[in-house]
């Protein structure tokens, strides 16, 4: 799995048994889980007694660092070797690995609910309209005589129906209309794969 920096560093501080004791270790790892889990932020999912002692930017990094790592971990739908090993680059116990591993199977399915229901789908277009329409004259010339195009593009994305309109002039339509011929020649092609 591919983790920035920070999320890296804070991992790795996770992982270090002088930071994080391992009663306060699996209580963070739980509190990680339960925050993404919860419909409403808590904003006092940190204040646990098993916490109270760490100090509370390193807390916050590696709660951050944490729910990264869950979600990362979720979206690719990685197994147990995967996250094992990624684990275990970022120095953490054998021990420690399998506290995050079995929280994250008890979880799993009800984060992989919580990702689909956010849609990571975009709009789909069902339908398009559109006007050829004259620009005669403006504030600053009498006459421009310059055709453009508005057009109407009907979208529908989770049930819900959304008009997207704009301009455009000749040379704009036809470019767009070569990228979409373009996109078109791309699917089929991965189709035909």
């Amino acid at each position: 799995m591919e983790l920035s920096e920070s999320v890296q560093r804070g991992l790795q501080s996770l992982a270090d048994p002088s930071s994080f004791d391992q009663s306060s270790f699996q209580v963070l790892v739980d509190v990680s889980f339960r925050s993404l889990l919860s419909s409403k932020g808590d904003p006092a999912v940190l204040d646990q007694p098993e916490l109270k002692q760490i100090d509370q930017i390193l807390l916050k990094q590696c709660h951050t660092a944490a729910t990264t790592f869950i979600l990362e971990a979720v979206k690719q739908n990685a197994d147990k070797s995967t996250i094992s090993s990624c684990l275990e680059e970022l120095t953490f116990s054998a021990e420690r690995i399998e506290i995050f591993y079995s929280t994250h199977q008890k979880h799993k399915k009800e984060l992989e609910c919580l990702l689909a229901s956010i849609g990571r789908r975009p709009a789909q277009i069902n339908d398009v309209s559109w006007r050829l329409q004259y620009h005669m004259k403006n504030a600053q010339v009498d006459k421009v005589n310059e055709p453009f195009y508005s057009i109407s593009l009907k979208s529908e994305n989770e049930g819900s129906s959304e008009d997207i309109n704009f301009t455009c002039t000749m040379e704009q339509l036809q470019d767009l209309v070569g990228k979409l011929k373009d996109a078109a020649k791309s699917v089929e092609k991965a189709s035909q794969m």
